[in-house]
This record gives C-alpha cells, structure tokens and sequence, in this order.
C-alpha cells in the first residue's frame, strides 16, 4: 500500500524549494502553486501583532489564496518570522542588509516561528506554528565578509541571512529546537496531521 492516500497531491502554496525537498523526501507527492500575497501590504495590515501571529497570518493567507483556484484540493501554506528581543527581521533586500541583519543578531539569540496552515475550499483543517530559539556566536568583521562572500545571494534568500541546512550552520554556538521547523516547514507535526486525516498510512 502506498503511503500518500489521497487521490491528488498535495499543493503547497509556497516557492520554498527546502519545502518542497523536506515533503518529496518525505514521500509526499507534491504539486507547488505559489500564492500571489502581498506579505508585506498583510504585515502592514497588523502592525502590532507579535511576530508569531504574523506567521501564522500569512501561512494562512497563502493556503487561502491558492485554495479559491483549486477546488476539493488539500493547500500548505507555510511562512516563517525571526524575531529579536520582540523585534521582526525580513529577508534582506541585498548584500549589504544581509550584512546588517547578521551583525545585529551575532553574539545574540533570536527565535525562529515557522508556521503551517492546511486548508480545503476555504476552510482551516489545521494550523500550527513552531518556535526554535537559536544564539548566534559573536562575528568578526572578517568573517562576516569572508561568509558573505562564500553564500553569495544565498544572503538574501532568507530571513536572518542564513541557511542551516548550509554553511549558515557555521553562524551558531546553540540551536534549541526542531531542526525541521528552522528550515521553515515543522514537518512531523504536517505528518501528524496528514495520518490522523487519512491522507497518509499509519
């Protein structure tokens, strides 16, 4: 018997390819339709909510969206915020906020709020947001640069400048906290959820 149960696979509402490659590896038939969000015009919307609920918000929003074009079919959405000392970070816009954002975070511990959202035509099956709590080592100058110079637009690709999954590993003295929900999808908790729904085998 095959693993995946359902009749379709599953869409993930995101251009994440760590998502994609974290569910395929997974045995998740996967079939990506990105959502047209307008995440920072949503932020701008909610700009006292904590940077939790704003995960979860535009997790939500994505699987939504993508949901009004695709009846009858199961929709992840996913989004992750990093947060200091209260304070929300975005991705970088180029090398030299790349820069910025990891020298404000060296020597200091963030957390990590990856958020999932399953929806079915328009309707919330599940949703859920994990936390991983991480503390950087103090950064020299030269490292920094020598690091920036070996990601190269990797920097910007991700919130905090970094992939752990990659050299990013290298930024950390202490990781507390699922591995998988780092990456940006808690993935154990997604499989909890597809099993107990009959879309997976127990």
């Amino acid at each position: 018997m095959p693993l995946w149960l359902a009749a379709a696979p599953l869409v993930l509402a995101s251009r994440s390819s760590v998502r994609l490659k974290l569910l395929s590896e997974a045995g998740i038939p996967v079939e990506v339709c990105p959502a047209d969000v307008d995440e920072r015009g949503l932020e701008a919307e909610a700009p006292l909510q904590a940077p939790v609920a704003i995960a979860a918000l535009l997790a939500r929003e994505k699987a939504a969206v993508t949901a009004q074009c695709m009846p009858g079919r199961l929709i992840l959405g996913a989004d992750q915020t990093l947060s200091l000392d209260g304070e929300r970070f975005v991705k970088p816009a180029d090398r030299s906020a790349a820069r910025a954002q990891l020298r404000t975070l060296s020597g200091r511990s963030h957390e990590l709020y990856s958020a999932i959202a399953f929806v079915r035509d328009g309707r919330v099956l599940y949703e859920h947001v994990g936390v991983a709590r991480l503390t950087m080592r103090a950064l020299s100058d030269r490292f920094l640069d020598d690091y920036l110079d070996a990601v190269g637009d990797a920097a910007t690709a991700s919130v905090g400048a970094y992939q752990l999954e990659g050299l990013g590993i290298q930024l950390f003295e202490r990781i507390e906290g699922d591995y998988f929900t780092v990456l940006g999808l808690p993935l154990t908790t997604a499989l909890d959820f597809l099993r107990r729904h009959g879309f997976l085998a127990q």
